[in-house]
Order: structure tokens, then C-alpha cells, then sequence
């Protein structure tokens, strides 16, 4: 487990990210995305598919369309959602300890959110398939605020619908994306970083980093009294 201080209070709720945190699915995504941009003819680096993670649709889409145009990266997003939409329906694996934890939280009843960049129905769809939307109070998307991470919008709203002050919230997130927008937000983040090592920018941002959802279990377990 990282080397980090205890948490400072005991959450009254805890918001989760989906892609990467809970789900498997920023590898599942990047791969579509190299997938059809051979196919279509435009073989970008790995490096560019990476620094999407934690993005939401349409800054992705903007990234695209300055690299290849807006036909061709259209034409690019319209197979590779084809081929996500057959994952997705297979049903995103989970990452490890999401259920544990949930367990945990369920169990105490303490309130709990998503708060993500997907747009909403492929979150539900995602959700859903994943056998994970009932173990959650509130899901916040994209399509439900004026701005994605890094803004803090689909932060507040997740407090907001579940009754609980943004200062009193845990935020679990796996990107410095995501990370930023709980910040904005007020509220405390922990990062469980997948497919990106948080960068010297990242840790400057003064959160806390742990290896795995275990750990952030682990974490909140130390904290709870009663």
C-alpha cells in the first residue's frame, strides 16, 4: 500500500468514477480506438489514446478531428463505437476489490454515487451489463452538466442528489482528470490509478495515491468508528 496519511474524516458518501476504476474499461476503450483507427487507415501512437483517459466525448472527439480532420475522425468514432458497444453488451469486466468495497459501504449504509464522463445512456448501459447500477443512489453523468471533468459540475451534482455537502464526500478516481474535478469540487479525493502513473504534476496536486480499491478499502475501514 502507498505511503499515505489516515483520512482526515469519515466520508457520509462516496462518489465513484467508473472507466478504470470500477470498471475495466479504459483498456477495453483504448483498444477499439487503435482497432478501427487501422482499420480506417490512420494508425496513431499509443501515447495519444492515453492522454484521453479521464477525457470526456467531445474533447476526445476535438482531439481527433485536429489530428485526422473531421471526416475521417468521425468515420474513426463511428467503428470504433461499434466495436465498444460489443464489449460493452459482453459486459465490461470489473476491477479488482469494486465489489468488496461496495459491499463495505452497503453494509454500513453509506450513501453512494457515480460520477462520470461517459455520457449517460452508455453509463447505464455499462452499469448495468456489469450487474453494478442497483448498488448505487445516484448516477451522475456527462449528458447531466454544462461541464465535464476537469470542471467540478458532475462532482456537485452527485452531492447534491444524494444530500450530502461536498466537503463530506469521498471521491474515488483513477485519472489526474478526475482527481482535479473532486478538488474543484471541495471534496476529498483518493486515486487508484490504472493505465496511467500519476506524473510529478499530479502528485503535486497533494491527494492521496494508493495501488488498489483494496487499499482504499483498507483505508476507509481504519476510519470508521461505530
Amino acid at each position: 500500500m502507498s505511503r499515505i496519511e489516515p483520512l482526515p474524516f469519515m466520508p457520509e458518501a462516496v462518489v465513484f468514477d467508473m472507466d478504470g476504476l470500477m470498471l475495466d474499461s479504459e483498456r477495453a476503450i483504448i483498444d477499439c480506438l487503435a482497432r478501427a483507427a487501422a482499420e480506417t487507415g490512420h494508425p496513431l501512437e499509443q501515447a495519444l489514446w492515453l492522454s484521453m483517459v479521464g477525457l470526456g466525448d467531445a474533447v476526445c472527439r476535438e482531439m481527433l478531428v485536429e489530428r485526422l480532420g473531421a471526416d475521417d475522425a468521425q468515420a474513426l468514432l463511428q467503428r470504433s463505437q461499434a466495436l465498444y458497444e460489443a464489449r460493452v453488451d459482453a459486459g465490461v469486466p470489473h476491477r479488482p476489490g469494486i465489489v468488496a468495497l461496495l459491499d463495505w459501504l452497503q453494509q454500513r449504509a453509506i450513501p453512494r454515487a457515480v460520477a462520470t464522463s461517459t455520457r449517460r445512456p452508455l453509463a447505464l448501459r455499462k452499469l448495468r451489463a456489469a450487474g453494478l447500477l442497483h448498488r448505487f443512489d445516484a448516477v451522475c453523468t456527462s449528458s447531466d452538466v454544462a461541464s465535464p471533468k476537469p470542471a467540478p459540475d458532475v462532482y456537485l451534482l452527485a452531492a447534491s442528489r444524494l444530500g450530502v455537502a461536498p466537503a463530506r464526500c469521498l471521491v474515488l478516481e483513477d485519472s489526474p482528470t478526475g482527481v482535479r474535478a473532486a478538488l474543484a469540487a471541495g471534496m476529498t479525493p483518493v486515486q487508484v490509478p490504472d493505465m496511467l502513473a500519476p506524473d510529478a504534476a499530479a502528485r503535486a496536486l497533494g491527494h492521496r495515491i494508493v495501488d488498489s480499491l483494496d487499499d482504499a478499502l483498507r483505508l476507509l475501514d481504519a476510519r470508521f468508528v461505530g
